[in-house]
């Protein structure tokens, strides 16, 4: 079974990923990570995507999906979950031309609620522990609790910052919504709800492992 997550930044897909990977044993690929490892590896394609990342251009999606590809190889049988790819259609189609996708869950969350919970995100300065004023408090506010470092807000993390990354989101995922939908791989999933709901409603689409 391979399954692709998709949902807007904060919308808790690593959380849900984790979690998917413990229950059913995937594969977790995340094109963000794999960037970066083959690029500190120094690979023929981490050198080539590098490229593109120091001149602020994306990299091209043949390059990813051959990343993807080289990735798979890997998966001995396993079913594989898919975090934050694709991103393009070209990237959607290419994919299929690789593997087989069971599933796709859509985690839907709105706009607020997506401002809402990024925009309480702090880091500690001197330690880098990471924080959420909703979800994971510091014990004392303003101080780490690891190190007691001050805690700050990135500036990626300001609302009208994060107001604008969803509306390019948005805007982005729109055609692979659609893409997906068409072709009646499309699960969507309440993620305004509860980590453990949100678990329960994944696993009710995907049904109990093999």
């Amino acid at each position: 079974m391979n399954v692709i997550l998709l949902g807007p930044p904060g919308a808790g897909k690593g959380t849900l990923a984790e979690r998917l990977v413990e229950r059913y044993g995937f594969l977790h690929l995340s094109t963000g990570d794999i960037l970066r490892e083959e690029v500190a590896k120094g690979s023929k394609l981490g050198k080539l995507a590098k490229g593109y990342m120091e001149k602020g251009e994306l990299v091209p999606d043949d390059v990813i999906l051959e990343m993807v590809r080289e990735r798979l190889r890997a998966a001995d049988g396993k079913g594989v979950l898919f975090d934050g790819f694709p991103r393009t259609l070209a990237q959607a189609k290419g994919l299929e031309e690789i593997v087989s996708v069971d599933h796709v869950l859509f985690l839907e969350l709105s706009r607020e609620e997506v401002v809402r919970r990024l925009s309480a995100r702090r880091v500690c300065r001197k330690c880098g522990a990471n924080y959420n004023l909703i979800t994971n408090p510091p014990k004392v506010p303003g101080v780490c609790d690891r190190c007691g470092g001050e805690l700050y807000q990135r500036p990626d993390d300001r609302p009208e910052v994060i107001a604008r990354r969803y509306e390019v989101y948005q805007r982005d995922s729109a055609p692979l919504v659609d893409y997906y939908s068409r072709r009646g791989l499309l699960r969507r999933i309440d993620a305004s709800r509860s980590p453990e709901e949100v678990f329960r409603q994944a696993v009710e689409v995907l049904g109990e492992p093999i």
